[in-house]
């Protein structure tokens, strides 16, 4: 596995943004070629599909590795840091990648499969969701799958475990920007102002009533208000106050009711002050939410990959998103996370000092080629 680790470490050491992620693709493309796939480019601009076809059936399946990078400057120190000022690889896709890659490899010389495998490498995790880019651009209808799998490393779990959960396993994932309009002036006359920062102040505070006091408590979501931005001096009250949210949920019912009680509460509570709001919320990435037949089928493969004591089902899903969920709302499937831990004190995901464990290559490598054999196996 040296060489599949310096393509992760190549890789690393050469980030790029969702959508911009020209010469990874290249790079990818390459590779891929160079086994003997039969490789498409463009989808979702820098996206790629590799088909290998071995035998007589038309059963298929994919498997998913995005490829994008993070705005993070990196502070790991280590000789194969990111050669790119201000971005890193700071959620392994990188790994998930060279793993992917040294399944194709492995696949492509043993051909011990019957049926169609596309490897779907995709861009735009982060931010403009590449997996809902590459539906709309035919992924599906170009290069039908029975089913499609995606997993994701996860730092916090023990090494090379595998964890599952049927159903929804990471949120939906929406943003609203509320922006409370006042009136300025001078800090010293506030009553011939109205001051934007306190109407500010209360929405926020009324905000978390919505977890408390409107959603059932059995339904799990976060409203968190990650950026409050007003004023510039002690004495001065200014014109407007910013704010923007972060939004996570799992039922389309619960859904919709925190954003029609986070718009009322904004209104509200600005009119009660004498001001008024303008909101902007945007609906992000779905709930993902897994298969129960395909998840089963996996989990039982990895307790025969790895043993009982290595898999588990996750107690409840995560708050984290992924856009992943758009292929699952369009093929059965599932997506799981392997366990990377190498300490109590690993830098998380989205960390600065965060770098993929590269020893847990061969057990991802040889997981995904596992998967393929087994589901496409060879009557």
């Amino acid at each position: 596995m040296k060489d599949v680790v310096e393509i992760r470490r190549y890789l690393h050491q050469h980030p790029e943004l969702g959508l911009s992620e020209f010469h990874t693709s290249d790079y990818v493309a390459g590779k891929l070629e160079a086994m003997g796939y039969e490789v498409t480019r463009g989808l979702a601009r820098t996206g790629i599909v590799a088909t290998l076809r071995n035998g007589t059936s038309q059963r298929s399946l994919g498997l998913r590795a995005d490829f994008d990078a993070l705005p993070i400057t990196e502070e790991t120190g280590l000789d194969y840091a990111s050669l790119t000022p201000g971005l890193m690889h700071a959620c392994g896709h990188d790994g998930h990648t060279a793993m992917l890659l040294g399944a194709a490899g492995i696949l492509a010389e043993r051909r011990n499969f019957d049926g169609i495998v596309h490897l779907i490498f995709q861009p735009a995790e982060e931010n403009f969701g590449g997996a809902r880019l590459m539906i709309e651009d035919g992924l599906f209808e170009r290069f039908p799958c029975d089913a499609v799998f995606g997993l994701h490393n996860d730092p916090g779990i023990a090494f090379g475990h595998f964890a599952f959960r049927e159903g929804p396993i990471m949120a939906s994932v929406d943003e609203c920007k509320i922006t409370v309009i006042g009136r300025g002036g001078h800090g010293a006359e506030p009553q011939s102002t109205s001051d934007p920062i306190v109407a500010g102040a209360s929405i926020i505070m009324a905000l978390q009533t919505i977890a408390s006091r409107n959603i059932h408590p059995l339904d799990p979501v976060v409203v968190t208000v990650g950026a409050f931005h007003a004023g510039a001096a002690s004495n001065v009250i200014p014109e407007r106050a910013d704010m923007v949210l972060t939004i996570r949920s799992f039922d389309d019912h619960v859904r919709d009711e925190l954003e029609s009680r986070i718009r009322s509460i904004a209104e509200g509570q600005a009119a009660s002050y004498g001001m008024t709001v303008e909101i902007d919320y945007e609906r992000g990435y779905p709930a993902t939410v897994n298969h129960k037949a395909e998840t089963d089928y996996v989990r039982d493969l990895a307790r025969r990959f790895a043993g009982e004591g290595k898999v588990f089902d996750m107690p409840r899903p995560t708050m984290g998103g992924e856009d992943f969920a758009y292929m699952l709302q369009e093929k059965p499937g599932t997506y799981f996370f392997l366990g990377t831990k190498r300490t109590e004190n690993d830098p998380p995901l989205h960390h600065p000092r965060y770098d993929f464990n590269d020893d847990i290559i061969p057990t991802g490598t040889a997981f995904w080629v596992e998967l393929v054999e087994s589901r496409l196996k060879l009557e």
